[in-house]
């Protein structure tokens, strides 16, 4: 399927639509400012096609593909919601132990797009396992506005001991040769990062996508190498990256911070017309090759 033509799009727009999908921008608002691109020539159908999430788009890796073999699994989660669900994808002829690797979620819960990277990881040999924060709450409704409302309600203290849990439980698995890495993306970007600084013996690497860092108190304890992933037009997260790496050079951690050129916010996600099939490319061949580094 072709992806929407985003390229003529006015960056306003991209921007709008990070503070809309990140609640700074209500929808009747991020609505109205399309509106008055409309009435200066610009297609509010290709608008809107371009901004807004086509699931159909997201599946580079099927299902059924015969490579792999996917279920869903719960676990305990005592200090978080009590009990967690996500979906681990394994490589199909997988004999022993193979490296483990958890996919966060944006802010919406366990949308396509994710759950197709957790397939495209396991299509690399990884056990890939992908938790949805929204389980407590029925998991993700099919639809990333009312995901986003739903996760805006929940307490983030318990989402964030959820992927704790879910990060001890996929380590522990049966199948983990026992180092796990983390990918994730904006919201799970973020916990990424918190997840490499609540313990310093969780994980063995960590691939935040545009991600904020964890709070300053707790960065002392990072001891994983990160690979940080940043678009250069995305201001909000960037502004943020000079502090995180002066605590990440102060603490000497291992890291290394990819910019890339001209990429928005959700620059991976091509699901959007703010995919950019290059850049995406390069940054999830660098991904694999750092997990496969990192963790083998």
């Amino acid at each position: 399927m072709t992806k929407p033509q985003s390229e003529h799009i006015p960056q306003e727009a991209f921007d709008w639509y990070d503070e809309y999908a990140h609640g700074l921008m209500d929808r009747r608002t991020f609505m109205k400012k399309l509106g008055g691109l409309a009435a200066i020539g610009f297609s509010m159908s290709v608008l809107t096609s371009a901004l807004l999430p086509n699931y159909a788009m997201a599946e580079q890796v099927s299902f059924n593909d015969s490579d792999i073999k996917a279920t869903y699994e719960e676990f305990a989660s005592p200090t978080g919601h009590g009990t967690g669900k996500g979906y681990l994808v394994t490589p199909k002829n997988l004999t022993g132990n193979a490296p483990v690797v958890l996919v966060i979620h944006e802010n919406r819960g366990l949308n396509p797009y994710v759950k197709d990277v957790a397939r495209r990881l396991a299509k690399a040999g990884f056990v890939a396992f992908a938790p949805d924060a929204l389980f407590p709450l029925g998991g993700y409704p099919g639809n990333d506005d009312e995901g986003r409302a739903m996760q805006r309600t929940m307490d983030r203290e318990k989402i964030q001991n959820d992927f704790v849990a879910a990060a001890n439980f996929l380590k522990s698995h049966p199948l983990s040769n026992g180092k796990l890495g983390a990918v994730g993306f904006c919201f799970g970007g973020y916990i990424v990062n918190y997840l490499a600084a609540v313990d310093s013996n969780l994980l063995s690497a960590g691939v935040p996508f545009y991600g904020t860092p964890a709070s300053e108190s707790l960065r002392k304890n990072i001891k994983a190498p990160l690979m940080i992933q940043l678009g250069e037009l995305d201001k909000r997260v960037n502004a943020t990256w000079p502090d995180y790496e002066e605590s990440l050079k102060a603490n000497n951690v291992e890291y290394t911070m990819h910019m890339y050129k001209n990429a928005n916010h959700g620059f991976h996600n091509d699901s959007t017309g703010r995919y950019d099939e290059k850049n995406a490319e390069l940054a999830w061949q660098r991904t694999l090759a750092f997990f496969n580094e990192k963790l083998s």
